[in-house]
């Protein structure tokens, strides 16, 4: 299970244990109502934030990725470019 899938199911397991805990807490309704609305709120903020964490470090890496594949491209060609001349001088 990679950390996505981990921190995904562990924050719906916390989500869910603190609705049964609300919902089985000896208060009124429309006060544990309130309780879960706010909760969920904060929980779909969470979530909110983290998918732009997410997509945040996923460009950067997209960024880095695509420039070391130009820097590769580009002393391979210098490499075949020199090894091209290389041949041209024996020949």
């Amino acid at each position: 299970m990679n950390a996505v899938k981990f921190w995904a199911v562990f924050t719906i397991g916390v989500a869910a244990g603190a609705a049964v805990a609300l919902l089985y807490a000896p208060q009124t309704g429309e006060k544990t109502r309130r309780q879960v609305r706010r909760k969920f709120e904060d929980a779909s903020e969470y979530v909110k934030d983290t998918a732009d964490t997410i997509s945040e470090q996923a460009g950067k890496a997209y960024k880095v990725s695509k420039n070391a594949v130009e820097e590769a491209i580009d002393t391979a060609g210098n490499v075949y470019g020199a090894a091209a001349k290389r041949v041209q001088q024996i020949v």
